[in-house]
């Protein structure tokens, strides 16, 4: 007996429910997804940099997410459709995104990942001090900042390119911010589409740069595996939950949760390498949280990650 086959319809309808199931979940739920692969996907890449070149692994794992995006949202109509300042973000998000990458990978494989992960948190505390409108919130970013301080040992390690990489990425990490919320909460585009639109730019630029570093790997089925890995963990998934969860959550309040970085990489070095934090370690977890807990959005931005077919 021939079974049924499953309608246009049936596809559709399926991926609507998925949508608003993904609206309804907490978007801290969706930050503390990223925070977690954002730590994840960089320790599978120095894992790698034994076996490719820094900026070709960084080639791969832009490359990758670039053609899981095509695949799943074919994005390419969305952008056609969009109005010149529509497809200039795009331009721009994915330009960032691709030298962002890049600095972050340079960093990492001259510094350790905590001074890095310091670094980077400098500026964000300036874009969520720009959203704490009152003395609670000010209170907030005060007890977060003293708990990144505890839980961060800044090594002064490395020459002047290591420390320029690290604050150049640190840098473009804040206009990755800026530019995602702009992209999650545009009109007449489906965030995740607006990304994966970005994430092909990215990849196109990204490659005179570090693809000429990644042709070994092609070759080497093992390390090309592990490059498409490093994607999805540092790619995929933390940037589609940074899209659903800036949706639903103001850019200061975001920056703000940033914070809450170093105390969950604390907390999978407990898990996963049994790296038992210190006294101060754990006051500085305690700080952060307080602070992300004590932190009042000024204001609750309308959801517009929708429940559109992908653009055909």
């Amino acid at each position: 007996m021939d079974l049924p086959l499953t309608s246009p319809g049936d596809v559709a309808s399926a991926r609507r429910s998925v949508a608003r199931r993904a609206r309804r979940a907490p978007p801290e739920l969706y930050f503390v997804t990223s925070a977690v692969f954002h730590y994840l996907g960089p320790s599978f890449a120095v894992l790698l940099f034994a076996r490719v070149e820094v900026l070709g692994v960084a080639w791969l794992r832009i490359a990758s997410a670039a053609v899981i995006f095509a695949v799943w949202r074919r994005p390419w109509s969305a952008f056609v459709g969009l109005d010149r300042d529509g497809r200039w973000l795009l331009v721009s998000w994915g330009a960032v995104l691709a030298v962002m990458n890049a600095c972050f990978y340079e960093a990492i494989s001259r510094l350790p990942l905590g001074t890095v992960a310091a670094i980077e948190f400098l500026p964000v505390i300036g874009l969520a001090a720009l959203g704490a409108r009152n003395r609670r919130n000010l209170g907030a970013l005060a007890l977060a900042v003293t708990g990144v301080f505890l839980l961060t040992e800044v090594r002064i390690a490395g020459g002047p390119l290591a420390f320029a990489f690290a604050f150049a990425n640190a840098i473009l990490f804040v206009l990755y911010i800026v530019l995602a919320d702009r992209v999650a909460k545009r009109p007449q585009l489906s965030g995740l589409d607006g990304l994966a639109a970005a994430m092909l730019i990215a990849a196109v630029l990204i490659t005179p740069i570090g693809g000429w570093q990644a042709i070994s790997a092609l070759s080497d089925p093992v390390v090309l595996l592990a490059g498409v890995g490093i994607g999805v963990c540092s790619s995929v998934i933390p940037y589609v939950a940074d899209q659903l969860a800036l949706a639903r959550l103001p850019r200061a309040t975001y920056a703000l949760m940033v914070a809450l970085l170093p105390a969950i990489a604390t907390v999978i070095g407990v898990v996963v390498l049994t790296q038992i934090p210190s006294w101060l370690e754990i006051a500085g977890i305690a700080l952060v949280v307080a602070g992300v807990a004590v932190h009042r959005p000024s204001r609750q931005p309308s959801t517009t990650i929708d429940d559109r077919e992908p653009k055909q």
